[in-house]
């Protein structure tokens, strides 16, 4: 019979981490409920709501998804009412995906959803705890950014 490597040997501090972020991002993307979106969904609308509009391919690529792919979950999030499509005005025959009104109201309730779990998860924690995650997680986030922005 196979067996894994995480059953046999002792799992790495990395490896511990790694668990524990899946766990965490599972938990608060599960906290969101508002417009009962997929996570495909969710994770776009939550781009547009960032970062504002974006063309199609853009936007595709950086949810890592093909463009038809793309085209499709943008169609069915339009007829929801949640993006619309515009011309890009910096090239007439582009255009941009944006949230409307009710779709920026959906990213809005759903990121307090989430940051409403985190916070009830951190409550939870012991004060050493709370201290360690306010330090060691915007610590990571800079370093992702960092990393990011060197590629």
């Amino acid at each position: 019979m196979h067996k894994r490597v995480m059953e046999t040997d002792p799992p790495t501090p990395a490896e511990d981490l790694m668990i524990a972020v899946e766990r965490l991002v599972r938990y608060v993307r599960r906290s969101a409920v508002t417009g009962g979106l997929s996570t495909a969904a969710s994770s776009a609308l939550s781009r547009l709501g960032r970062e504002g509009p974006q063309r199609l391919t853009e936007l595709a690529r950086a949810e890592n998804v093909s463009q038809p792919n793309m085209t499709q979950l943008v169609t069915r999030m339009e007829r929801a009412g949640l993006v619309r499509r515009t011309a890009d005005h910096s090239d007439g025959r582009g255009v941009l995906v944006e949230a409307t009104d009710d779709g920026l109201d959906v990213f809005r309730r759903r990121r307090a959803e989430r940051a409403d779990a985190l916070h009830r998860l951190i409550e939870d924690l012991t004060e050493p705890e709370q201290r360690a995650v306010r330090v060691a997680l915007p610590a990571l986030a800079r370093v992702i950014d960092d990393r990011h922005s060197r590629s």
